[in-house]
């Protein structure tokens, strides 16, 4: 007999939940049966744009409170879209409620938050997890396991990638991710998260020795004085046996998404490593460039190996978003918490919290180690 579905609702109306209501239905192993917002007429229109675009069989209810939500028996877990600024109470009510809890990235406003978060969720026996969809692509997984062979790269010695896209006027007037309240780290909680994150895949997880970061650039005006949160920024981090890392994060940079691991013997490169490109296939590139000198003739070959995944970029059973709802339903059916994917959330909120805070100081280093 196939367990019942994890039963859930969304704790918010951002944009993103659109595309997550499509995963949950999607998934095969979860149905959504309650969305909330603070009023019910928002939460109702919510429902049905999205009913209007991807169908489900039963109509999820409209709450107009979140704790109306919390406190509904027919949900068991909660995808928490809500803004980083007031997420931190929402997470701990929801494990309180004991809910499930697959929580939006960047996880919380500082350290402290995150660990009042998940210690939480692990005081009330619920599983916590963010929602960073490639760690569960499969793309990802052929990925470790060319790192893991050790041969196509040798040596590892750098790992770097830029996530950026430029906003418009609209995005910094109306956008609550250029709002400081909402989300006080700027680019770097909503884009440089991922990169972060990629990092600690590659590297096995590995906090680095000292980190330098620089605020680029800020939201608002240079002359506002409080801190306000960086649009544009970059990170350098320093791991023992001469091992680095740099990223590149903007609100004011043309749509890039590419990352790049380089070995001793050739290089890694995924063009789109956040949200694939659209296709039935995602994939990455290892390079082996070979330089011949015969004579008088210098040559510099390119040697490029694809590596492809039938995996959809998007809106599909194989899609990343997809993989993501189904494992954390899987998990939750187990009965057995996973202590690794908050783990990951911990680790990866204290590299964010200590670039920002060396952005913050013209570039301090901060040592983590």
């Amino acid at each position: 007999m196939n367990p019942r579905p994890l039963r859930w609702g969304i704790l918010g109306t951002a944009n993103i939940a659109r595309k997550n209501w499509q995963a949950i239905h999607l998934s095969g192993n979860g149905v959504l049966t309650a969305v909330a917002s603070r009023d019910a007429a928002r939460a109702e229109h919510f429902i049905a744009e999205c009913q209007s675009t991807v169908p489900l069989p039963v109509v999820p209810r409209a709450c107009g409170s979140y704790e109306e939500l919390l406190t509904t028996p027919d949900v068991d877990a909660v995808y928490v879209p809500l803004p980083t600024g007031v997420r931190t109470e929402w997470v701990v009510r929801a494990a309180r409620a004991g809910k499930h809890v697959l929580c939006e990235k960047p996880c919380a406003p500082s350290l402290p938050d995150l660990h009042l978060m998940t210690s939480a969720c692990q005081e009330h026996g619920v599983q916590f997890m963010d929602g960073v969809m490639f760690v569960h692509s499969a793309r990802m997984a052929a990925l470790r396991a060319v790192l893991k062979e050790g041969v196509a790269l040798g040596e590892l010695r750098r790992v770097t990638s830029q996530f950026s896209f430029c906003g418009d006027a609209a995005f910094f007037s109306e956008n609550m991710r250029a709002d400081r309240h909402l989300e006080p780290q700027g680019c770097l909680g909503d884009l440089g998260w991922y990169s972060l994150v990629f990092t600690l895949e590659v590297l096995g997880s590995r906090l680095p020795r000292a980190v330098t970061a620089r605020v680029l650039n800020r939201i608002g005006s240079p002359a506002d004085p409080q801190p306000a949160p960086p649009s544009e920024f970059s990170g350098e981090l320093l791991y023992d046996g001469g091992v680095s890392a740099s990223f590149y994060c903007s609100f004011l940079t043309g749509n890039q998404q590419w990352a790049s691991v380089s070995g001793s013997q050739g290089h890694l490169l995924l063009r789109d490593f956040v949200l694939p490109f659209f296709g039935c296939e995602s994939s990455f590139e290892i390079h082996k460039a070979a330089f011949e000198v015969s004579g008088c003739h210098f040559a510099m070959e390119p040697h490029v190996r694809r590596i492809t995944v039938p995996e959809y970029g998007n809106n599909h059973p194989t899609a990343q978003e997809t993989r993501m709802f189904r494992e954390f339903a899987r998990q939750v059916a187990s009965r057995v918490l996973n202590s690794e994917w908050p783990e990951r959330s911990l680790n990866t909120q204290r590299l964010l919290d200590a670039c920002l805070e060396s952005g913050r100081n013209e570039g301090r280093p901060v040592l983590m180690a």
